[in-house]
């Protein structure tokens, strides 16, 4: 059951527990998409994204929103790429490890292309994933990076809303 909150003007719709929980199981099944594609023989997302549900528990929740979500990161793959680049100070793409890599696209796309998630939640999910399945440095270096991005949006908003 989803939670409004009235802050005056803003109304928040916060996520349950249920919706939050699916959101994170969505966010790994995409990763593991996206990891699989760039590391397997394939780019063909959709196939993949149903083997690895056919082998695991997800709710119908988190599988669309996966879909979703794979979907608008491998239809923006050049503009993310150019959007982390221009942040990872040093860092050339294909240096970067593949899982942070691609943790580093879902974030963006999501960033960009999904309005309802605030940010930090996004920066947040992110930073869990590169934790749990990165390297030691991997929460940082994820973190760094996707702040960055959306410091530079928020920026570039206020900029043109003047």
């Amino acid at each position: 059951m989803q939670r409004l909150y009235n802050l005056g003007l803003v109304q928040i719709v916060m996520p349950s527990k249920g919706q939050s929980r699916n959101r994170h199981r969505a966010r790994e099944l995409a990763l593991q998409t996206l990891y699989a594609c760039e590391i397997g023989t394939t780019a063909e997302w959709e196939g993949v994204l149903r083997h690895i549900v056919e082998g695991g528990s997800f709710t119908e929740e988190s599988v669309h929103y996966a879909r979703e979500l794979v979907r608008e990161t491998m239809a923006s793959l050049g503009t993310i790429d150019g959007h982390i680049a221009s942040h990872a100070a040093n860092w050339a793409m294909k240096r970067m490890a593949a899982l942070d890599r691609n943790i580093l696209r879902l974030a963006a796309a999501e960033l960009f292309f999904f309005n309802d998630v605030p940010f930090r939640v996004v920066i947040d999910e992110a930073v869990e994933l590169a934790k749990s399945y990165g390297t030691e440095e991997s929460g940082g270096f994820v973190n760094g990076i996707l702040d960055s991005i959306h410091k530079t949006r928020t920026k570039d908003t206020e900029r043109n809303a003047c």
